[in-house]
């Protein structure tokens, strides 16, 4: 092989797949002065051919046969950018196990499957990078592994969805109701509002972070839906920002993997930010804390960081050093059941508006092992008041419990809202 071309194919050319295309376009004069090597698309997988071609320079590139790439020798590089579990699944393994190193972006795929990829790129000696899986165009995965290797990190948190902060953001700088902001999100593209894609992301970091393997399945995850904007002046009184937060922590019970809305106060570096914008925060006990932000999605974001694993796999490559990082899960710790973990909470309420209602309200707390902190009432409409009451930290279930009595008493007309806080 000519080490001055290396070459590598693109499986899907959609949003990422086009950007990935651009920018090593873009890089063409730079990477000989870079690492020494030039990087040939040599075949792209699309489904629909002729609406591909108007995308290429030379439509020769494109191809629906999978065959023509899985079995080409000079094709040292798979880029998977399909998405979804399968087939993207079997491409990989099938191009691992035919010696080529892959790249690739799916969070889906390495949330659920990436201890079997990284054993069979480790069995191959081959490169599986997977940085754009999170984060999209933020740096993460890669400081994790390395510039971060010294440390134990204890805890993560962080920003994981563009969809569910901008719709956040509008309802927190515009008053806008969740489904007004929903439907503008929708219109500009913006889709997921449930935790699920914030989820994966955390399953991927906090392996890296903790060397122990999370999969999605093991992470809480819970939406938006329920955040009301009555819900947002209420933070906004008491010095809070609510923003869906992915949480990890490494304790000595386990490892919890989380993601929900929670009030944070609005000095903390992640109350700031806004929009469609990403940012993680880690702890570590030698670096203490430090925060990545950037653009967590898009075309070229994310092709940002596709092309960086590019590179490594190239530089890799001339160097005669590939898989020298793989899966870094050297520790099996359990997971936390999310009934054990702590948390503060928020609570609204609405409450007949008499006497004992309140002692009966706090009865219950104290019941069921719920110390409150702070307990308001704001707001009274006729026969009912609204309540808003903080809790000291205090395990899941014992909140529940105490939650699962109060919906049943009929004192208490409705609870309007539940959310943790940080």
């Amino acid at each position: 092989m000519d080490k001055k071309i290396i070459r590598a194919a693109l499986l899907g050319f959609g949003t990422v797949g086009t950007g990935v295309y651009k920018v090593l376009q873009k890089q063409k004069e730079d990477m000989i002065p870079k690492f020494g090597s030039q990087i040939e698309i040599k075949k792209i997988l699309v489904r629909n051919l002729e609406k591909a071609a108007a995308k290429v320079e030379d439509p020769a590139v494109l191809t629906n046969n999978w065959d023509e790439i899985v079995n080409d020798p000079e094709i040292d590089i798979v880029i998977e950018l399909i998405g979804g579990i399968e087939p993207a699944r079997s491409y990989i393994l099938a191009a691992i196990n035919a010696g080529k190193h892959v790249v690739t972006a799916n969070k889906d795929l390495v949330a659920s499957e990436g201890k079997k990829i990284l054993a069979t790129a480790k069995r191959n000696g081959k490169d599986f990078l997977y940085e754009a899986s999170v984060a999209g165009g933020i740096p993460i995965i890669r400081p994790v592994k390395q510039c971060l290797a010294a440390n134990h990190i204890t805890e993560l948190m962080g920003i994981f969805n563009g969809t569910t902060n901008f719709i956040l953001t509008k309802m927190s700088q515009e008053g806008m109701e969740f489904g007004d902001a929903l439907r503008l999100a929708q219109d500009m593209g913006y889709a997921d509002v449930e935790g699920l894609d914030a989820g994966r992301k955390v399953a991927i970091l906090a392996s890296a972070a903790f060397n122990s393997r999370v999969t999605f399945e093991d992470v809480y995850t819970e939406g938006i839906t329920k955040i009301t904007a009555t819900d947002i002046e209420y933070a906004k009184e008491m010095g809070c920002t609510i923003k869906l937060l992915g949480v990890a922590k490494d304790t000595p019970e386990g490892i919890e993997a989380r993601v929900h809305p929670m009030l944070i106060d609005s000095n903390h570096p992640l109350a700031t930010v806004n929009d469609s914008y990403n940012a993680v925060f880690l702890t570590g006990d030698a670096v203490q804390d430090t925060m990545f932000y950037g653009r967590g999605a898009g075309e070229l974001p994310t092709a940002s960081a596709v092309v960086g694993d590019i590179f490594d796999v190239v530089r890799n490559i001339l160097w005669n050093c590939c898989g020298r990082i793989g899966c870094t899960c050297y520790r099996e710790c359990p997971i936390k059941r999310v009934g054990e973990i702590k948390s503060k909470y928020f609570v609204r309420m609405q409450i007949e508006n008499r006497y004992g209602t309140l002692a009966s309200v706090a009865s219950v707390f104290g019941n069921n092992k719920v110390s409150i902190a702070q307990m308001l009432q704001k707001r009274v409409n006729g026969k009912y008041a609204e309540i808003v009451v903080i809790t000291d930290e205090v395990k899941e279930r014992h909140f529940e419990d105490a939650m699962q009595i109060l919906g049943g008493m009929s004192m208490i007309q409705e609870i309007s809202s539940t959310i943790r806080v940080y």
